[in-house]
């Protein structure tokens, strides 16, 4: 210290110290030339003693005045230096970075003057302090003195410009410090942060593309700033990067595609649309790099279809159609299981057009990859049953597309007709809304015949009869009403003379037993006239209530609809089918006569030839007459394998459990059920003996009375069991 007192004249010392400028500018000129004299006799000893003399004694000092003139005397030492400079920036530059957080502005300000000048003498060796200087640069662009900003300014462009020409610049080094600082919010400092970007973007031996995933976050996070001109300056360096990867034969798309992903989702919409142009960008270009990302990619692309902001939905759609378009395999890292998952969450999304596009992959994915998404089919099918729901019926459609791919074998299709049954019992709207809609489209994907014999055959042991009824009676109004089901009626149609319309009919009929009306309807499609009027008068008091007359108003109304063109011709010929005019009179005298259905089927009755029952064409004497009109030997109870009588009394008893069902509900809970032999039957559960069922009702004919002695009884079906709740349990 005792050199540099004896090297600087103590005059020197104490006007660097001084209040005003212009004493402490002579002094630093003074300092100058001491420091240039020293340089050029070699004396570097002397040279770092008053380099320690300004930055101890002054740049260190309390006092403010001090501390400003040991900042511009240092600067004044490098200047003096000149070539030599570089030797002494160790102990040159820490002090002046030091005050670039002093607390007094002004000496802020001469901090960031002083290391102008410092910059200016030493060029490319400035370097070596580059991050330091960067961090201090970066705090003082949010300087709250203006002075200081626009001196920091001035400073900021003279190191891009070093930067720019020096071959020692380390991006390696810089990259962390860049990624850190650009989470920033303040606007001054996200402006300093895209003008460093862009101009290091602009040097050709830099490669910022390399590092763009490090910062990519932070220029998206700035598309939203409050500042237009902070939203322009991110969104040109973004366009220039996108630019740049489309010309780079290799791009890390994978790590930004995690952040696309990402950004997709922002509340901004600027934001959103760009990300989505970068996804759509990527698409196209990453080929088998992208391949581990497409269902995070997908996640991000199909909630952007549904975007409010028409752009936005137009890229995002291409987006979809480009990925879907792209043929991976597992072998090559695609994932189905997680492209499964994310098109199952879309199901439940607020906007149509997204779960469109989510089943549309599912739909996808089945035909690609079909094993691979059996394997997952437990993890979707609940969403997928779910959305038969839906309250769009394009999507209801969709849906069961996907559900028929499912079911193209016959475990998944089973397992497919049960869940059905399960939704629609413990969800009547679903039902009641959208069964006619799913059991059509069902029977168009998978065939009728297999879907109602399937239905029929779960039905037949359902345990909850009430909804057993009800279900069986929206089938048959299908069955009745659907043009896609022409087929079906037309096969019924032959169920006396076909083995498979009768394969059919015995088929349905055992769960059609859980409504009298859907069994006599079944009975008129098939022409099986006389059984239907044996039914009609099996039908006890307690089967006819208002549920059952609803049912018989539509049947009547359904009888005038081309559907039973066939029927009324028949009536055109009531000498061969007696039976039918007897199931329609039948009918007619169990409807109230003040009802329309009443008229409306009288009318139809009253425009049959006017032939009598007891006339010359129906003599009963010398010919037997039965089903429709022909003779043939016991076809009352037993006709191309069918046995009527056995399926009599499988009605016959399917009701009277109904009965017993309807009379328990109607019992207090509290109150001890009556016992079965009061009602002429043992309880079989109790006694282990089978509840008899009543014998069928005599038929008109002698014929028809004693035929089901002869049938055989290799038709009758087995005594039914309630079964319960855990046969249906999913």
């Amino acid at each position: 210290m005792a050199d540099a007192l004896s090297v600087i004249p103590a005059f020197v010392l104490r006007n660097l110290s001084d209040k005003l400028y212009e004493k402490r500018k002579n002094a630093a000129l003074e300092v100058e030339g001491i420091v240039k004299q020293l340089a050029s006799a070699g004396d570097h000893e002397k040279i770092t003693a008053v380099i320690n003399l300004l930055t101890n004694d002054f740049t260190m000092s309390p006092q403010a005045n001090h501390r400003k003139g040991g900042l511009i005397g240092l600067a004044a030492a490098t200047v003096g230096l000149t070539s030599d400079a570089s030797q002494h920036l160790e102990q040159i530059v820490p002090p002046v970075l030091n005050s670039f957080s002093d607390q007094d502005s002004r000496v802020r300000y001469y901090a960031c003057e002083a290391l102008y000048n410092i910059a200016k003498v030493v060029r490319g060796d400035f370097i070596v302090f580059f991050n330091q200087i960067f961090d201090a640069l970066c705090k003082l662009s949010a300087d709250s003195d203006a002075s200081v900003q626009s001196a920091a300014h001035l400073l900021d462009r003279l190191v891009k410009d070093i930067v720019t020409e020096s071959d020692q610049f380390s991006i390696e080094e810089f990259i962390p410090l860049l990624r850190e600082r650009m989470n920033v919010l303040n606007p001054y400092v996200r402006q300093f942060l895209v003008g460093w970007i862009t101009v290091l973007d602009s040097v050709p031996d830099i490669d910022m593309l390399g590092f763009l995933p490090d910062f990519l976050d932070g220029l998206f996070n700035m598309l939203s700033d409050s500042s237009h001109e902070i939203r322009q300056q991110a969104d040109s360096a973004l366009s220039e990067f996108l630019h740049e990867i489309k010309n780079s034969p290799s791009v890390d798309y994978g790590r930004m595609a995690e952040i696309l992903v990402q950004r997709a989702s922002s509340p901004d919409e600027f934001t959103r649309l760009t990300a989505i142009t970068w996804i759509n960008e990527f698409v196209k270009l990453g080929g088998d790099q992208l391949v581990p990302y497409y269902a995070d990619i997908l996640g991000a692309i199909l909630p952007s279809i549904a975007d409010k902001e028409e752009k936005i939905r137009v890229v995002a759609r291409e987006t979809n159609e480009e990925l879907r378009n792209i043929k991976a395999f597992p072998s090559e890292g695609f994932d189905v299981g997680a492209i499964l998952s994310i098109a199952r969450r879309q199901l439940s999304s607020e906007h149509e057009a997204t779960r469109i596009e989510a089943l549309h992959w599912i739909s996808t994915l089945l035909n690609r990859h079909r094993t691979e998404v059996l394997i997952y089919l437990d993890d979707v099918l609940d969403s997928l049953l779910q959305a038969l729901s839906d309250p769009s019926d394009e999507v209801v459609l969709l849906v069961l597309e996907v559900h028929a791919c499912i079911a193209e074998d016959q475990q998944h299709f089973h397992q497919l007709v049960v869940f059905l049954v399960h939704n629609f019992r413990i969800n009547n709207s679903l039902l009641e809304k959208r069964g006619a809609l799913i059991i059509r489209r069902l029977c168009v994907l998978l065939n009728a015949e297999r879907v109602y014999r399937e239905l029929s055959t779960i039905l037949e042991g359902e345990s909850d009869l009430d909804f057993a009824s009800v279900m069986v009676q929206a089938l048959n109004l299908i069955l009745l009403t659907s043009s896609e089901l022409s087929d079906l009626r037309d096969l019924l149609k032959k169920s006396l003379v076909d083995a498979a319309g009768k394969d059919l009919f015995v088929s349905l009929y055992a769960s059609w037993c859980h409504s009298p009306m859907a069994i006599i309807s079944l009975c008129l499609l098939a022409q099986s006239y006389q059984h239907a009027s044996v039914v009609i008068q099996s039908l006890v008091e307690e089967d006819i209530n208002v549920k059952f007359l609803v049912q018989l108003d539509k049947l009547i109304r359904l009888l005038e609809t081309p559907v039973f063109a066939y029927l009324r011709l028949q009536l055109l010929e009531p000498g061969r089918y007696i039976w039918l005019l007897k199931a329609l009179y039948g009918l007619l005298m169990l409807l109230p006569q003040q009802s329309a259905a009443f008229k409306l089927l009288r009318t139809r009755l009253k425009t049959v030839p006017p032939y009598s029952f007891s006339g010359e064409h129906f003599k009963m004497s010398g010919l037997n007459i039965h089903e429709d009109g022909d003779p043939s030997q016991d076809a009352g109870n037993y006709r191309n394998g069918i046995n009527f009588a056995a399926r009599l009394q499988q009605f016959e008893h399917m009701q009277h459990e109904h009965r017993l069902c309807a009379k328990e509900q109607t019992l207090p809970r509290t109150s001890t059920p009556p016992s079965m032999t009061t009602m002429g039957v043992e309880n079989s559960e109790e006694t282990g003996r089978t509840i008899p069922t009543p014998a069928p009702a005599p038929a008109p004919t002698s014929a028809a009375a004693s035929a089901s002695a002869a049938a055989p009884e290799t038709n009758r079906p087995p005594s039914r069991s309630r079964r319960g709740p855990g046969q249906l349990q999913l």
